[in-house]
């Protein structure tokens, strides 16, 4: 009996020690990912019944209303739809506008508009004006492309601790900028234009920008003080680039360096189309489900672009705020600002359904343009943007301020349209 029992409690020590040794192994496995943004949790967890719960809800709740059949069908045909008549012209734009983007920063034409505009940065924005650089650069990409800036020592110098985190809160203001205006205007049915109402919201963006920025200094002013520099100038490397007193260019004659600018700005666009699919076929999926109701006659078909009528049925509900603020000419335009909180590609391609149906006009284009800038990626970004640069601790004022600054751009351009066309 006593043999019986000593093998069990030698037993029960080697089982523990393994677990133990498991236990290490997650710990060190969860450090090695905490880089890569990642994470280890319990294989079996609350969140795992909780997220099925919620999966088995939504499709219930679907196909309730349209039936299990129609609605599989009406996914799939949605998202096919999408992918062929949204983001390979999505895709097909950032290839030319890449390509464009990168002729002009090849020749200087961007560090131009980054001198002008650097004398209105610390006057109107509170910051240097090689911040400028960040805002420019976000405008003619995309949020992530501000890393590469925000990272960099000697970009770093010229700001004190206090403005740094701020810079975000300007640059993402402008995210995707140049993809939207361009966008926004090619959806224009025939024999209208969106020009005027594309400019009125890319003001209107600037704004929103403006009183997001000046909301972020003053919460950081209390955090950092007004006197620490962002970088000690003793640990500048050498080896970083100044974007204020040079630009790089290709080597070669004029037409190879055009050329090489052409095709590397392309390539660069079939990344930034490839990297919006996901966002697109599902986001804007089910938002678009969302967002309409049955085919003709009030029948469910299974095709393209049918749903439930939700947003339609919530913004109806919230009209009394949602129509003195953005002036939507129906409530459900509110899916296109809810679905830029996480990408703006999967915003603006709600847009031509919106447009082809009647339901969104050229008022409600220049507040989709406007509040697609200032939201862009705005969940999914600036996060990791604050991280990235160093100052994690800022991220919920950053996230507060931004979510002020971009409902203010949704209401100026709502009010500046309204002007505008009280004017002319």
């Amino acid at each position: 009996m006593e043999k019986v029992e000593s093998f069990d409690l030698a037993h029960e020590n080697e089982r523990r020690s393994f677990s133990k040794s498991e236990e290490q192994l997650v710990l060190d496995r969860a450090n090695e990912n905490e880089a890569e943004g990642l994470t280890v949790k319990r294989a079996v967890s609350l969140e795992g019944f909780v997220c099925l719960i919620l999966f088995i809800v939504g499709v219930l709740g679907f196909s309730h209303i349209m039936g299990f059949v129609n609605f599989m069908n009406t996914a799939f045909s949605t998202a096919f739809s999408l992918l062929t008549d949204t983001v390979f012209y999505l895709m097909a734009l950032s290839v030319v506008v890449g390509g464009l983007t990168q002729l002009l920063t090849e020749f200087g034409v961007v560090s131009l508009f980054n001198q002008l505009l650097s004398y209105i940065m610390r006057p109107i924005f509170g910051l240097p004006g090689i911040a400028a650089v960040g805002a420019v650069t976000t405008y003619f990409s995309d949020n992530p492309a501000l890393l590469t800036l925000g990272n960099d020592q000697k970009f770093q110098r010229y700001f004190k601790k206090y403005q740094l985190p701020a810079m975000v809160n300007l640059a993402t203001g402008f995210g995707l900028g140049f993809i939207v205006t361009v966008f926004m205007i090619g959806v224009a049915p025939a024999g209208q234009s969106y020009i005027v109402p594309v400019l009125i919201g890319n003001v209107a963006a600037m704004g929103g920008s403006f009183i997001s920025t000046r909301l972020m200094l003053r919460q950081t002013r209390r955090l950092y003080g007004t006197e620490a520099m962002a970088v000690d100038e003793s640990q500048l490397s050498n080896d970083s680039f100044d974007p204020l007193h040079g630009r790089e260019a290709h080597t070669g004659s004029i037409f190879e360096r055009g050329l090489s600018a052409l095709m590397e700005g392309g390539k660069k666009g079939v990344e930034t189309g490839v990297s919006i699919i996901p966002g697109v076929l599902i986001i804007s999926t089910i938002v678009l489900m969302l967002t309409f109701g049955p085919g003709q006659g009030g029948v469910y078909t299974g095709a393209a672009n049918e749903g439930i009528a939700f947003l339609p049925w919530l913004g109806d509900k919230l009209s009394f705020v949602i129509n003195p603020i953005f002036g939507f000419s129906d409530p459900g335009n509110i899916s296109v600002p809810l679905t830029a909180l996480g990408a703006a590609g999967a915003a603006i391609g709600l847009v031509p359904n919106l447009v082809q149906q009647g339901l969104a006009n050229a008022h409600d284009i220049a507040v989709f343009t406007a509040m697609a800038m200032c939201l862009s990626g705005y969940l999914s970004t600036h996060v990791a943007m604050m991280d990235s640069i160093g100052y994690p601790e800022a991220t919920a004022p950053a996230l507060k301020s931004h979510t002020i600054g971009a409902l203010a751009s949704g209401v100026i351009a709502n009010l500046l349209y309204q002007l505008i066309t009280f004017i002319f």
